[in-house]
């Protein structure tokens, strides 16, 4: 009797499981496919398969798509007319050139191509591209033999190259926490109007794409999504497709999703260049991860060209954090420009994945510009409300120029930026979407920025220099640039002091210089302005200062002499925003349950963006008005209704 209960015990846990793991497999696996299309279509005779894209975000033109409306309805096939023999595997160049001429779609939106195939044979089409939802396709041929033998197709495989205006061929980067960014040609869309656009995924889910910038050099266009939850326990995370339609009733039934190329990582991937007069530099993660351990530049070569036996090599002559200074290449065997540009690892033969592309023809240096004693440069997200505030601040004082690494905002910052220039004053911004570079944002600015500025002040929006020798001084253009040191020194470090919450309990309407004036009593950290002709070549830089060439020295100056009031732990609602992500690449992110007693962290914060008990009374330790009452005396003033106002709120 035991034994007969025990036996069905076992049955039926055996039965549960099999219940359990099949439920699994239903949600996981995704509900559409061609297969399941061909089942349920008994006129969908030939097999189709639709291979992974090509990764180029700068496809030829035959390959670059777009998207267009249609609705979703049965997938068979006819064909008719072609000239040329299909391409060989062998030859990409010559499947672009024929491509273009031997396929397309005619007013119906029928695929065009020679020669017809028989619906008697069993013909494996393959198809680069994508096709509209109501194209039909119909294989009709009256010799598939000498059809095969033709075009040397194995297997019953004929390729198909289309040139469609159906959808958008992407290249896609998984970020972190989840998000994609996707990168486009620079003719798709509809440049008034980028707020309806989707991400598809190979579930049929989607989510909001939401258009983040303009990559250059060459033109490309680049949309931001979140991965979708479901999506996320799939691996390898596919590449999604850009598309103007929500409606899910109509994607599910979309065969084309089956399979498209997996997402490449952020942390692996050559993603800016920029050439200079003697070299060519790339921005490239997933090399160098820890802070001053850096791989041997005789571990790489540079690589120009889609493959290593097609392409042109040179040598790296620095690796350096993000930074690989490499020989130019001699390009006369290219006749394509731009070309794709990567590294490639020599131990193990790896190219690292790679969305830079290098051009003979730019040019960083500006001709004839006027050059700035003092510029400052920063990077920002989402800075809109604080930016008037600095900018004028720092302009009245002796920067000439401001140069702006734009992280990915998503705030009025844009709208604020242009109010600044129709006042006159020189801001500049740079899309720079890649996340946790500052170092490597840094770096690109000294290049791009030292035939045009003298000196570069690294500070963030959230920081104002300030000397107590300007208290009864009144502001001029030459208060900054008088404390400039002169050689041997080629940098200036200024320590700071971090101002508290000071019992704000939201954004000062008057500006963080008026409403923090309590901070902690000892210094922390510093910042620094750089002689950019005075940095090393490989453009190390840690926490705001730079490696300096031999002959040049470093030097810090007295807290009464200058000081930098770092506006860090403000009111809880702009404080969180820190949550987000750190700048810095080897800081790790707050987010994270690590390294909790780094100095980078808030002290008894934690790992949660969650308002601490008595935040606004927080860090408090020395009251500290001084900078409060120069600018209140230098840009201070009272509106026709005898109210007082600073100059940045107007």
């Amino acid at each position: 009797m035991k034994m007969a209960l025990n036996i069905r015990t076992v049955f039926l846990y055996v039965s549960a499981s099999i219940v359990f793991f099949a439920s699994v497999y239903y949600l996981l696996v995704p509900t559409t496919s061609i297969s399941s299309d061909r089942r349920r279509s008994p006129s969908f005779n030939p097999q189709i398969y639709i291979p992974n894209p090509r990764l180029r975000p700068y496809g030829d033109s035959n390959l670059i798509i777009h998207e267009q409306e249609h609705e979703q309805d049965a997938f068979t096939a006819t064909a008719t007319d072609v000239s040329s023999q299909p391409p060989n595997d062998n030859d990409s160049r010559l499947v672009q050139e024929e491509s273009a001429s031997s396929v397309g779609f005619n007013t119906d939106d029928i695929i065009q191509f020679k020669p017809q195939i028989r619906h008697s044979r069993n013909i494996s089409i393959e198809i680069e591209g994508t096709v509209p939802s109501n194209t039909t396709i119909t294989s009709e041929v009256d010799d598939v033999d000498s059809v095969l033998e033709e075009n040397g197709s194995k297997n019953n495989l004929l390729r198909v190259y289309l040139n469609s205006e159906s959808s958008i061929m992407n290249v896609s980067i998984l970020f972190p926490s989840w998000e994609v960014l996707v990168i486009s040609p620079s003719d798709f869309g509809d440049d008034r109007n980028y707020t309806s656009y989707f991400c598809l995924f190979d579930t049929s889910e989607i989510s909001p794409a939401r258009f983040s910038g303009k990559l250059t050099y060459p033109d490309r266009k680049t949309f931001t999504c979140q991965l979708p939850k479901r999506v996320r326990r799939r691996i390898p995370f596919r590449q999604p497709m850009l598309t103007k339609t929500p409606d899910q009733d109509k994607l599910k039934s979309n065969p084309l999703q089956s399979q498209t190329s997996e997402l490449l990582r952020w942390n692996f991937i050559v993603y800016n260049i920029i050439e200079t007069d003697n070299d060519i530099v790339l921005f490239t993660k997933g090399i160098n991860n820890r802070q001053g351990i850096n791989r041997s530049p005789t571990e790489f070569k540079c690589l120009f060209g889609d493959n290593i036996v097609n392409g042109v090599t040179t040598s790296v002559t620095t690796s350096v954090q993000e930074v690989f200074r490499c020989q130019k290449p001699n390009l006369t065997a290219f006749n394509q420009n731009p070309v794709i540009a990567s590294l490639v690892i020599l131990q193990t033969n790896q190219i690292v994945p790679s969305i830079a592309f290098y051009s003979p023809t730019r040019k960083i240096a500006t001709v004839g510009a006027t050059k700035s004693l003092l510029c400052a440069c920063t990077m920002v997200y989402n800075v809109a409300k604080f930016l008037k505030e600095w900018v004028i601040y720092h302009s009245k004082i002796g920067v000439d120029k401001f140069i702006l690494y734009d992280n990915g905002s998503d705030d009025n910052l844009e709208e604020t930026i242009n109010l600044l220039k129709s006042r006159g004053y020189d801001v500049e911004t740079r899309f720079w979407l890649w996340p946790k570079t500052q170092e490597a944002g840094f770096s690109h600015a000294v290049l791009l920025a030292k035939d045009t500025c003298h000196w570069m002040m690294y500070i963030d929006v959230d920081e104002f220099i300030y000397s107590p020798l300007w208290a009864s001084s009144p502001p001029s253009k030459l208060l900054l640039p008088s404390l400039l040191p002169s050689h041997p020194y080629g940098q200036l470090i200024i320590r700071c002091f971090e101002f508290g919450p000071s019992n704000q309990k939201k954004h000062p309407s008057m500006g963080v210089t008026q409403g923090y004036t309590c901070r902690k009593e000892i210094e922390n950290r510093h910042k620094s302005i750089v002689l950019l002709d005075a940095i090393h070549e490989s453009l190390l830089n840690v926490i705001h200062h730079f490696k300096l060439k031999d002959g040049y020295k470093s030097t810090k100056v007295h807290l009464e002499t200058v000081v930098v009031n770092h506006y860090k732990f403000q009111a809880w609602p702009e404080f969180k925003a820190k949550f987000r992500r750190r700048v810095s690449a080897y800081v790790v992110d707050w987010t994270q349950s690590v390294n909790l007693q780094s100095n980078d962290r808030t002290p008894g914060l934690g790992y949660r963006a969650v308002e601490p008990e008595g935040w606004a009374e927080r860090f408090c330790e020395v009251y500290d008005h001084r900078l409060r009452d120069l600018t209140r005396r230098w840009f201070g003033r009272r509106d026709e209704r005898m109210i007082f106002r600073m100059d940045w709120q107007k």
